[in-house]
């Protein structure tokens, strides 16, 4: 017969508590028609002080008026997820501010950023956006997406201890060529020796991140293939001078003698007797 529904606690009340001075028709059904009083009377959050919406159906029912609850997720633009829907509101809205309480991570874990020290946030210059790394269900536990950087973490790689790589707690403009984490192992390898050899320092024309050992290079020389499969095992098995790679021999593998070498390249254009020389007209190793 009305357009308010009777629901609830509504159900008990006695007419003359709406219907003031018995006055039924244009009885205002709005909440703060009746409640305007406790509304601005509350202090537990203050309701008015906060601009709490007079709509009392934001939070409260008919069946119960205490244990108020809100949605966070309908109502504001950070809805609360994880360990936020257990947290005190006065935690986040400080001296019962409700509107325009800041949204950012550091707004409420500014403190707790500056005090970690492993690693330490604040040298490493970490960005003070704690979703990058924590979760609103586990804070301990934190995990970096590094296929988000200039250098995305592959193999083994996944599995190196993040200040191996970042010393010091320094992460912000961490080198990301080989030989600034493998010197050492550049240094000191032997067979072949590497830096004797002139080697390049990008560790990446050889080995791989998935297995360091058993390094393979991409010989422009087929050199495994035809009647060189399985003739040669070391590197040195050609490169005879280890100090450069690019002085290499043909000739001691070959029974190709100066005399009879000679014979057949007579009248060849720039020919010399020499490995370099075989090479660069015969780059594939054939005739």
């Amino acid at each position: 017969m009305t357009k308010f529904p009777l629901t609830g606690k509504h159900t008990t009340v006695l007419c003359g508590l709406c219907h003031v001075n018995g006055v039924y028709k244009g009885t205002p059904t709005a909440c703060e028609g009746c409640h305007l009083p406790k509304y601005q009377q509350t202090t537990n959050p203050p309701h008015a002080a906060s601009g709490f919406p007079v709509t009392c159906a934001t939070c409260h029912t008919t069946t119960q008026w205490l244990g108020a609850k809100f949605d966070h997720t309908a109502m504001t633009a950070f809805p609360l997820t994880g360990k936020h829907t257990t947290v005190a509101c006065g935690l986040c809205h400080l001296k019962g501010v409700y509107k325009g309480t800041p949204t950012t991570c550091a707004a409420c874990h500014l403190t707790k950023y500056q005090q970690t020290t492993n690693p330490n946030h604040v040298t490493a210059g970490f960005p003070t956006d704690c979703s990058i790394c924590h979760s609103t269900s586990q804070w301990l536990g934190a995990v970096f997406d590094h296929s988000k950087t200039k250098f995305p973490l592959t193999g083994k790689h996944t599995t190196v201890q993040c200040a191996l790589c970042h010393v010091g707690g320094r992460f912000a403009g961490t080198p990301t060529d080989c030989y600034a984490c493998h010197q050492k192992a550049y240094e000191t390898v032997t067979n072949p020796n590497h830096r004797t050899a002139g080697f390049p320092t990008t560790c990446t024309m050889c080995h791989n991140t998935t297995q360091w050992k058993g390094a393979t290079f991409t010989h422009k020389f087929p050199i495994y293939s035809g009647s060189h499969a399985g003739k040669w095992t070391l590197c040195s098995d050609c490169h005879r001078v280890a100090s450069s790679y690019s002085i290499f021999s043909c000739i001691d593998c070959h029974e190709h003698n100066k005399t009879s070498m000679d014979a057949k390249h007579r009248g060849r254009a720039n020919y010399v007797y020499a490995s370099p020389s075989c090479y660069q007209c015969h780059p594939t190793g054939k005739h």
